[in-house]
């Protein structure tokens, strides 16, 4: 019972942000004010884009298999997750180049922590650990918070702190 809470919270809490992600998303597209995705190139902050909308979707796909203890799909989504790892991609030379220049240090090893968690959420499914499974769902959901509340505040404004609005322009 205490884990259908903490799933149902869990979930409360990534509905949400997908719903905000996905209006901010629309309006702030073109928006650069901040250092880091927003001073890639579009092509590139159109992949990572893409990548961000399916981890949520897969994200978000995971509860109700989390909840039903269908370990088996929560492992091959965790997999899927796992081996999406923007860096990992094809990317062209100068793309590779633009990356490691633009990106902060802290955003690529966030990314990757959050990944590397995403392997761990495989392997606790495959063993059918349902408190070690929705500890790893979990750690990689605050991972998104920490990130997006670090590096993305233009598009999630909710994670603006007080010192952060009165630093803020448009």
């Amino acid at each position: 019972m205490k884990n259908v809470f903490k799933l149902s919270a869990m979930s409360l809490v990534l509905a949400l942000s997908v719903s905000s992600y996905a209006a901010e998303h629309k309006h702030h597209a073109n928006v650069s004010h901040e250092k880091g995705a927003q001073a890639l190139s579009s092509d590139l902050r159109g992949l990572l884009t893409q990548e961000m909308i399916s981890i949520q979707k897969a994200m978000m796909s995971m509860i109700p298999e989390l909840a039903a203890g269908n370990y088996d799909k929560v492992a091959k989504i965790a997999k899927q997750i796992k081996e999406s790892f923007i860096l990992k991609q094809k990317l062209t030379k100068e793309q590779k180049r633009e990356l490691h220049h633009k990106l902060p240090n802290r955003f690529v090893e966030m990314d990757g922590e959050f990944h590397k968690d995403a392997g761990m959420l495989a392997h606790v499914s495959q063993k059918k650990n349902a408190e070690l499974a929705n500890f790893y769902f979990s750690k990689m959901n605050n991972a998104c918070v920490n990130c997006h509340a670090k590096f993305a505040t233009h598009k999630f404004p909710a994670f603006i702190t007080k010192d952060k609005k009165s630093e803020h322009h448009h």
